[in-house]
């Protein structure tokens, strides 16, 4: 018993505590598909147990005795929670029982069960014992497992894999799902995973498709939206819709919480012996019309028919009743019992003879004898037609025999029911014996009617207004004509007017007055006769322009009746634009009818709604063709959406290079998208076949050397200039006969090429003339003008006059002339003048790099002759009086603008300024730094120099102007110093002076002016009263003895470079004598007769003497 116990295992739950992995095909293995021992933790104690009675029981199973065990076990609830269907992976942890029949023992010592070995045995042992002894066991070991033979020797059975179970075969659908999501079988249609007895579930109420719970909330949030307009055209916008994953049905309800399958208890718990997801009370779920709910226990999918029997129903005539079983009973449509109604109709004398019928009996279509009312027609209608039955009397109409129409009736039936009008006219004559009645079958009276053209009826004309004894004799039958009053009829039509006949016998004619119409619009009127105007609605000319709802396109039609509302609203809009955004209302007119035909995003159909805004919705159509990707090994099962790109796969491409290189590893992609380029490194022809060029890359088709094709032309003169390219693309491909399209090249006869088209093989016509440039000078050859050659095979040589010479070319050979006779060359020679205030040199020593940066934008200003003004960006005060000492050394007016930090300065092109100084500050700084090394200081200080200023010099005034109107312009600047007096005076010299004083101290008075002076001198120029402003100082007589600006004798200066220009050195071997220039006075030296005197004397001969006295002159202006 030892060894059988060792052999078996013989405690029951050894085998639960082994860990034995069976894996794929029988290998140990512990897999997380298929079954996974996970999902056996004492959830169904019963399986448990029938596991363990089977294992102590039977020691060795055959095969199909453990298959059949595995599947009770899994469909008693010991189901898997593996996930996808990767096959059976044996039984998992915690059971010994493994696929090919084979168990795993733990090596130990020997177990005796408790008892010692005997030889009566039961019949279990006995069977146990026999079924494990063999002829080729081992030899046991005490202290060693026991080693079980693998096989017989002569029965070599291979033990069969268990067999997954299979999916349910159920013919009702609750008892499929139920057996599905106990054997790990069902699906859910949104992850493809499977769904688990306790995994959270939703289930659709319409198809009864169970999905995960987690899918079903994402299916929820990804549903596709409305556009937002459609979303602000919904009244309700709390309601959200969607569809179901499983049969695309509209659901309304989010998913909620998870619950049971008849929704009475939520997250119900797995319990053994119970269906999955169920709370295992009655479902009574209600069954359509039927009154009695659901019996069987809580279930997925839809309650079966009812089996009960069902109440007593009446057909619908009421005669007879019936009752069927529950399921077999109609209780919405009734039943009928094939038999006549028999109900009272609505006529109230027949009953309805139709089969036995739901509803209402309808008329009644019985046919009854009728007489029409003036008795002349008798036939059988239907009682439903028949109108009232009204008493009438009977007469009858003959003529005489001699055809006259006298009438004479006779009494037919003293009276009758008629029930009908026949639609003839009455015709029974009135009391007159002349005259008979026209009105439409009516009932009939016993006493003929009194005629209405007899005269006691008749009193008035046709119209009304005349009494007939006003108009003639009175008439004495009723055969007597009507007379007519002659006035206007006055009758109201139909229409409103009223008839403008004279008064007449009858009805009155139409209506001939013509109206106003309006158009559909509105904006026109049309006029028309009265009776016409149902007939037809003008329409005039304006065409519609309003866009219509869609957004897309205009509404285009003449005269449209609803422009002017569409106006209103399109100017109600834009001026509430920023007011909330609720739907705009659109005319009926203006709503587009429109298929919107636009692509949709699969690129396959067409939007098939209306015209609308916005995107077009997504392509309902679906594909049920399985989507792959290229190489075929990532699949999109279908159902699929239209338009669905094929699925991003990541294996390797499989596609093959056309040039037998290998395929550079990439992912699979569509056909749209290309494989890398070929990266290897090939020798190539290039395509004009002249080299072959090395290392190109495989896929570069058309490789080009870049050499000129330089091959000839059809004209035989010229070479194809082109680089590199096919065989057969020269420049002359394309062009008819033997030329090309370069020019000829060819030397005319005036020297010129010819620029003409190739006319090869043809010569050079030159009858058109040449437009090759050519120069005309003057006869110093300065000046030089560039005009066309124009010579032609009439006109060889055009003759065109010279140039003048203009005085720039005088003074260009009267400067050769004083050169020469100088002795100067004026290739080489220089010069130490400098053309800057010693001010601006100052202040470019402290910042000379700062300096030198405004210098250069000085000089691109003054070389610039389209730009006026130039504003720098503001600097501190320092620098700001560079650029204004610097804007005086260039011939430029400067002006401070803005208050401290943003003051800046302004430079701006008056008429004084000439050109930028032609040497640069930093050149100028060394010529004076060599000046101050090589010659002293000069100690002579200049009285006029040291006195300080006391007035205003105002220059160039305005023509015409007088001290009065100067003083008016400035009083507003005077207010401002109220403690100084200001004196305005005209200078000899053409310039004003404005003379302060007041104050007690000269220094104060300077201090005054020199604030005063930018406000006064902005607004001079601004009014244009005098060109510039300088601080000045003067005597009591008036003469100014310094002004600002100023320079000493010596000093440099732009404002100098004319005087000082003559000043150069004397040529050796000279022997004229210079003379000493005489000292005169300032107000002399701004005199302007200077220049016209030297303008109005006359040349010399001799040139010599000339250049002396010019020499002379020069050094006396300085």
């Amino acid at each position: 018993m030892t060894h059988d116990n060792e052999v078996s295992g013989s405690r029951p739950n050894e085998s639960s505590r082994s860990r034995g992995r069976p894996g794929r095909g029988g290998r140990p293995s512990r897999g997380r598909g298929g079954q996974r021992g996970r999902g056996d933790r004492q959830r169904n104690p019963q399986a448990a147990e029938r596991r363990n009675e089977q294992q102590g029981t039977a020691t060795v199973a055959s095969a199909p005795e453990i298959n059949q065990a595995a599947s009770h076990a899994t469909r008693d609830g010991g189901a898997s929670r593996g996930r996808g269907r990767r096959g059976f992976r044996g039984s998992g942890r915690g059971r010994a029982n493994t696929a090919g029949g084979q168990r795993t023992t733990i090596a130990g010592g020997r177990v005796f069960g408790g008892h010692l070995t005997g030889e009566a045995e039961s019949e279990d042992q006995s069977s146990e014992n026999s079924a494990a002894m063999n002829a080729n066991a081992s030899v046991f070991v005490p202290g060693q497992p026991f080693g079980r033979p693998s096989a017989e020797v002569g029965n070599n059975i291979t033990p069969k894999a268990a067999r997954r179970p299979s999916r349910s075969s159920a013919p009702d659908l609750p008892t499929r799902i139920h057996e599905d999501i106990a054997n790990g079988q069902y699906e859910c249609v949104i992850c493809t995973n499977e769904v688990l007895r306790n995994s959270r579930i939703w289930s659709c109420p319409i198809c009864w498709t169970a999905t995960h719970m987690s899918c079903a909330k994402k299916w929820f949030t990804n549903r596709a939206k409305p556009p937002d307009h459609e979303q602000q055209q919904e009244q309700q916008p709390q309601q959200q819709t969607w569809r179901c994953p499983g049969c695309n049905s509209t659901m309304n309800d989010e998913p909620g919480v998870y619950h049971c399958w008849c929704g009475k208890e939520i997250n119900p718990q797995s319990v053994a012996g119970i269906t999955p997801h169920s709370c295992g009370q009655t479902c009574s779920k209600p069954r359509g019309t039927c009154p009695h709910p659901c019996p069987l226990q809580c279930h997925a999918g839809p309650c079966p028919p009812c089996l009960l029997m069902g109440p007593s129903q009446s057909c619908f005539c009421g005669k007879k009743t019936s009752t069927k079983r529950c399921g077999e009973t109609d209780y919405t449509k009734g039943w009928s019992c094939h038999e006549p109604c028999g109900d009272l109709l609505a006529c109230g004398e027949h009953e309805c003879q139709n089969e036995c019928h739901p509803g209402l009996c309808g008329s009644c279509e019985t046919p009854v004898a009728s007489r029409c009312y003036c008795g002349k027609v008798s036939k059988d209608i239907s009682c439903d037609t028949l109108g009232d039955k009204l008493e009438s009397y009977g007469w009858d109409r003959r003529r005489t025999e001699d055809g006259a129409s006298e009438y004479e009736y006779e009494e037919i039936s003293s009276w009758f029911v008629g029930a009908f009008k026949c639609g003839s006219p009455c015709g029974r004559p009135f009391d007159c014996g002349k005259h008979s009645c026209q009105r439409e079958c009516h009932p009939q009276d016993e006493a003929q009617a009194h005629c209405p053209f007899s005269p006691d009826v008749i009193t008035y004309c046709p119209c009304g207004k005349t009494p007939i004894s006003d108009i003639a004799a009175s008439r004495e039958s009723c055969l007597d004509p009507i007379p007519n009053c002659g006035k206007i009829c006055n009758r109201r039509l139909e229409c409103g007017h009223l008839c403008q006949e004279s008064c007449h016998i009858g009805p009155c004619s139409r209506c001939d007055q013509e109206i106003d119409l309006d158009c559909r619009c509105g904006r026109t009127k049309t006029s028309v006769v009265c009776h016409e105007r149902d007939l037809h609605q003008p329409l005039c000319d304006k065409v519609c322009r309003i866009q219509l709802n869609c957004g897309r396109h205009e509404h285009g039609l003449r005269c449209c009746s609803a422009e002017k509302r569409a106006i209103e609203r399109v100017t109600s809009k834009r001026r509430n634009r920023n007011a909330s955004s609720l739907p705009e209302e659109f005319e009926a007119e203006h709503i587009c009818i429109r298929v919107c035909g636009r692509e949709l995003k699969c690129g396959r159909h067409r939007c098939q709604q209306m015209c609308h805004r916005g995107p077009c919705p997504s392509c309902l159509e679906a594909v049920f063709e399985e989507v792959s990707c290229n190489c075929g090994k990532t699949v999109l099962l279908p159902p699929q959406p239209c338009g669905t790109k094929a699925p991003e796969c990541r294996f390797d491409c499989t596609r093959s290079r056309p040039c037998g290189h290998p395929q550079v590893a990439h992912n699979c992609h569509p056909d749209d998208i290309a494989c890398p380029k070929c990266p290897f490194l090939v020798e190539k022809r290039c395509i004009c076949g002249k080299k072959t060029l090395k290392n190109q890359p495989c896929w570069f088709e058309e490789p080009r050397c870049g050499l000129v094709c330089d091959k000839k032309l059809r004209c035989g003169t010229h070479s194809c200039n082109k680089l590199c390219h096919r065989p057969g693309a020269c420049e002359d491909e394309g062009i008819s006969g033997s030329h090309c399209q370069q020019p000829c090249g060819k030397t005319r006869s005036c020297g010129h090429l010819d620029t003409e088209q190739c006319h090869a093989p043809y010569p050079c016509k030159e009858d058109k003339p040449c437009q090759a440039k050519t120069f005309v000078t003057c006869e110093c050859q300065r000046k030089k003008q560039e005009v066309k050659c124009l010579a032609a095979k009439n006109q060889p040589a055009p003759q065109r006059p010279l140039l003048k010479c203009d005085d720039e070319c005088l003074r260009l050979q009267r400067n050769a002339r004083l050169a020469g006779a100088l002795n100067i060359d004026p290739q080489t020679h220089t010069d130490d003048h400098v053309p800057y205030s010693d001010t601006t040199l100052k202040l470019y020593r402290e910042t000379p790099q700062w300096a030198h940066i405004y210098e250069r934008e000085f000089r691109v200003f003054a070389g610039d002759e389209t730009e006026k003004r130039l504003r720098f960006k503001p600097m501190k005060a320092h620098q700001r009086a560079f650029i204004h000492s610097l804007a005086e050394d260039f011939g430029l007016d400067s002006e401070s603008s803005d208050p401290e930090p943003h003051r800046h300065v302004c430079l701006f092109k008056t008429p004084r300024f000439v050109s930028a100084p032609m040497k640069t500050l930093a050149q100028c700084a060394k010529i004076r730094a060599s000046q101050d090394s090589s010659a002293p200081q000069s100690t002579v200080v200049n009285d006029a120099t040291t006195a300080p200023y006391n007035g205003l010099l105002l220059t160039n005034p305005q023509f015409g102007l007088t001290v009065e109107e100067l003083d008016a312009a400035l009083r507003k600047e005077y207010a401002a110093y109220p403690t100084l007096k200001f004196h305005t005076s005209f200078l000899p010299s053409e310039e004003v002076v404005i003379k302060g004083s007041g104050t007690w101290t000269s220094q104060t008075l300077e201090a005054s002016l020199t604030a005063l002076k930018p406000t006064l001198q902005q607004t001079v120029r601004r009014l244009k009263l005098a060109e510039n402003v300088f601080l000045c100082s003067v005597d009591e007589s008036l003469n100014v003895v310094r002004r600002e600006g100023g320079r000493a004798q010596g000093e440099g200066g732009w404002s100098a470079v004319v005087s000082r220009s003559a000043a150069r050195p004397k040529p050796a071997g000279s022997s004229v004598a210079v003379a000493p220039a005489p000292l005169r006075s300032n107000f002399v030296a701004l005199k302007k007769d200077t220049k016209k005197k030297i303008e109005e004397e006359p040349v010399e001969e001799d040139w010599e003497a000339a250049a002396e006295k010019l020499a002379a002159d020069t050094v006396e202006a300085v």
